[in-house]
């Protein structure tokens, strides 16, 4: 029955796989839903959904919750946490509850596109050896809809390693990755902020190989005070706590320690319109024509 069921391209078969997503009581359910969808709805569909309550939702939230186990009552599972344990800790809870050895995962807030699963998957099936996947994505204006940038990474696994050591060579909202090789380095930390990260070291520092799809498939939603955060004095601490712990643990050095976290601190002193240039200028691709998401994924080289 299971090859019978199974989906197969280019002559591969596509191994099934759980998508792992968490929320909590502040996120929006017009969001939740959207996302929800997006992901329930690709053109290979998950074959398990593992949904991490992290706390207690609010009833809106709570009444999307429920209708989508009532819809996908097959697949649709949920881990509620009875207090708001935080992403790293809720993550792992769901880690541990995904049925399949493949699993994908995805932000409360942000929408994949209908292909984005079946490439994942069709590239662990073409690369065994791989443990760790993710994309490009596509930032969006929240009240507009329309495209605002791209955030590359590097494709490469040789890339992939020496980028980690100054930033998240993963764009977190874009990853897949193998359970095994999760539970084998611990999961995610109990960090606070940068928790994916800080997991994406741990997976590349024990061995993982990883990859990532020249290809935008997840949009990534932003708002008038993403800027505001990003320059904020608790992801200023967050980002240097966990740079930090690499550098203790022996994965940078000080020429990769002291850079990046002084240019946080400059951020972070330094006026909005600062880190509004910075961003658009040196983080984001903002010279686009942004048409659709799926053609910008086909036009990447």
């Amino acid at each position: 029955m299971e090859d019978r069921d199974a989906m197969f391209a280019a002559g591969y078969k596509l191994p099934k796989y759980s998508v792992l997503m968490s929320v909590y009581e502040k996120e929006l359910p017009e969001n939740l839903n959207q996302s929800l969808e997006s992901m329930l709805k690709q053109s290979y569909p998950p074959s398990d959904f593992v949904l991490v309550c992290d706390g207690k939702l609010t009833n809106a939230l709570d009444v999307i919750v429920k209708s989508f186990q009532n819809e996908y009552k097959d697949i649709f599972r949920i881990v509620r946490i009875d207090e708001n344990v935080g992403a790293g800790k809720a993550v792992n809870k769901g880690i541990k509850a995904c049925r399949y050895e493949y699993i994908v995962r995805m932000d409360s807030d942000d929408v994949s596109l209908r292909g984005r699963c079946m490439k994942e998957m069709f590239l662990f099936a073409v690369k065994p050896e791989l443990d760790i996947v993710g994309s490009l994505v596509e930032e969006f204006d929240d009240l507009t809809d329309k495209t605002v940038a791209l955030k590359r990474v590097p494709l490469e696994h040789k890339e992939i390693l020496s980028y980690s050591k100054r930033r998240n060579p993963f764009n977190r909202q874009t990853v897949a990755f193998r359970k095994s090789k999760a539970l084998e380095v611990g999961g995610y930390s109990d960090l606070k902020l940068c928790e994916d990260y800080d997991f994406a070291v741990r997976m590349l520092a024990g061995g993982a190989v990883g990859q990532n799809i020249p290809e935008v498939l997840v949009r990534y939603r932003v708002s008038e005070s993403t800027p505001e955060i990003r320059r904020s004095w608790r992801l200023t601490k967050g980002f240097i706590a966990v740079r930090w712990k690499l550098f203790t643990e022996g994965y940078i050095g000080l020429r990769d320690f002291f850079p990046p976290c002084f240019l946080q601190l400059i951020l972070f002193i330094l006026p909005m319109r600062f880190t509004r240039w910075f961003y658009r200028k040196f983080l984001r691709d903002t010279k686009i024509t942004p048409p659709t998401a799926e053609v910008l994924g086909r036009d990447q080289k």
